[in-house]
């Protein structure tokens, strides 16, 4: 009887009463939403609804990269230390004061254990890896996992990548003195190579063949339209809503071609004990020796009946992130660093210099003492890095209330914490004249006079980037086989000044990079 008084007969009004309602219930809910940080005494850029600061992020017109510097610029110039903002009816904490960074990241670690990112162990296997694990799975494999990135396990997989570099120059030699290339495009075909041999062992040709199925999957993952693209930024402002909704982070397709890929490796080695210098053998042994050995072997003689160490779905995940980060981060720093010097003759003259200079101190070879020592290509890699970050902002959770020391501010458990490394790091307090490329930024003496976590591409303390030296390796191998070789120029193709793509995450550009070479 009281369902039934609230209905007038007339099914049009019924309807609009209750969409009215439906509307008004949910406008209030975002104004409540949207006055967290005021109800909390945060200083925050004014939201609008429904999408608070995020409006132009949502709707795809300001990449990534722009928007989190454009809110960094904002607290910086009304002198706060910290800030608050709103992703849609996401609250999320920035600071924008190094030390407060420090204590986060590094110091009071403990409260920020987790970086809040969506995964699924069930239903999305791939997507429960090392990047995005939590609490206590996080340490343990973290812990398994530290000693493959070691110095001696990448000398072990140096002439891996020594060889993926030679089919490069017979690849740039087809354009030589020809055509323009998209820089990036090669790039990634070079990376894709390195990863599959060091990430699985096989050699997937992608230089050579620029359609293989590998490239192909590949680039599934980071081309999505506007529907991916918005599906993306709710796993990212609402990780478990989205997990209860069965959303998957990696397209079923996509899932499904590497999980094969890595079943049938793993069945090949472990049924013939196959021994290479590549990551996998390193996972082969954490999933079935439970530690790493110098023996070549995958099994202990009597080790062929225990229980796993690293399960299959476990060693597929960190397969899979570690060829997503190697094939798209180096070969973005790779095409930054090459516009960069491609736009200053000088710098690029004297980095080739540098790497002749040391490879004829190893007999014209390239060895990873060799690249070790290339301290001022090191600067310029540093340098790019601080321009173009792979990824503009770091991400945690705070996972216990935290007082940000010296306020009396409390951010309260469960409240996402965005780290604008991008901000940090084109900050003229910092970096005078943030836009020109200095590479001498990078000298010891100048790195002495700037607090240590304004330059963070890679993250910091016990969540920094597992794979900072396989990157920076990959990078520096690369570098050396196209700058000993040929000298870069702009092209007219390239879209001057470069403009972040807003369908993107990655520090990508819109219309690519295009240069022109010729052999020196």
């Amino acid at each position: 009887i009281c369902n039934m008084a609230l209905l007038t007969g007339n099914w049009l009004f019924d309807i609009f009463a209750f969409l009215t309602a439906l509307i008004t219930v949910f406008f209030a809910w975002t104004k409540w939403c949207h006055g967290y940080w005021q109800r909390r005494g945060l200083f925050t850029p004014p939201p609008t609804f429904p999408f608070g600061n995020s409006q132009n992020l949502f709707t795809q017109q300001e990449s990534t990269g722009d928007f989190f510097l454009r809110m960094y610029d904002y607290f910086r110039a009304h002198n706060k230390p910290h800030g608050g903002l709103y992703l849609m009816f996401m609250s999320a904490y920035m600071p924008v004061d190094p030390e407060i960074i420090k204590n986060i990241l590094q110091n009071d670690f403990n409260h920020f254990v987790d970086r809040g990112v969506y995964f699924n162990e069930e239903s999305d296997p791939l997507s429960a890896h090392l990047f995005s694990l939590e609490g206590a799975k996080w340490r343990s494999l973290r812990i398994k996992m530290t000693p493959t990135f070691t110095s001696g396990k990448m000398k072990m997989m140096f002439e891996t990548l020594v060889k993926c570099s030679d089919q490069l120059t017979i690849e740039m030699d087809k354009s030589v003195n020809r055509d323009s290339i998209d820089i990036k495009d090669i790039l990634v075909r070079f990376t894709t190579d390195i990863i599959g041999n060091c990430a699985f062992g096989i050699n997937c040709n992608s230089l050579k063949n620029p359609d293989n199925e590998f490239t192909k999957y590949l680039k599934l993952f980071f081309l999505d339209n506007f529907w991916e693209n918005f599906i993306n930024f709710l796993t990212f402002i609402a990780p478990n809503v989205m997990k209860k909704f069965g959303v998957k982070a990696v397209k079923p397709v996509l899932s499904k071609f590497f999980m094969r890929v890595v079943k049938e490796t793993v069945d090949y080695r472990e049924k013939n004990n196959i021994y290479r210098k590549d990551f996998m053998h390193l996972l082969l042994q954490l999933k079935n020796r439970g530690t790493l050995a110098d023996d070549g072997a995958i099994f202990k003689e009597d080790d062929k009946k225990k229980e796993v160490s690293l399960t299959m779905n476990e060693l597929a995940a960190q397969a899979f992130v570690f060829f997503l980060a190697g094939f798209e981060t180096s070969s973005t720093t790779m095409t930054f660093c090459l516009f960069e010097l491609a736009s200053n003759e000088e710098i690029q003259e004297k980095l080739r210099e540098e790497i002749n200079v040391v490879l004829k101190k190893h007999d014209d070879k390239l060895t990873y003492d060799a690249i070790m020592e290339m301290h001022y290509m090191e600067k310029v890699i540093n340098e790019t890095l601080r321009k173009y970050p792979p990824l503009p902002i770091l991400n945690r959770i705070c996972t216990k209330d935290y007082r940000v020391p010296g306020t009396d501010f409390v951010i309260e458990k469960g409240t996402k914490v965005i780290i604008p490394n991008l901000g940090l790091q084109r900050d003229s307090e910092y970096y005078p004249d943030p836009e020109k490329f200095d590479p001498e930024r990078f000298s010891e003496e100048n790195r002495r006079t700037r607090h240590p976590f304004t330059f963070i591409p890679f993250g910091e303390g016990p969540r920094i980037c597992i794979g900072l030296r396989f990157g920076m390796m990959q990078t520096k191998v690369g570098l050396s086989v196209l700058l000993k070789n040929y000298k870069f120029s702009i092209s007219q193709k390239t879209t001057l000044p470069l403009q972040l793509d807003p369908t993107s995450f990655i520090m990508t550009t819109k219309g690519g990079v295009w240069l022109d070479f010729v052999r020196v």
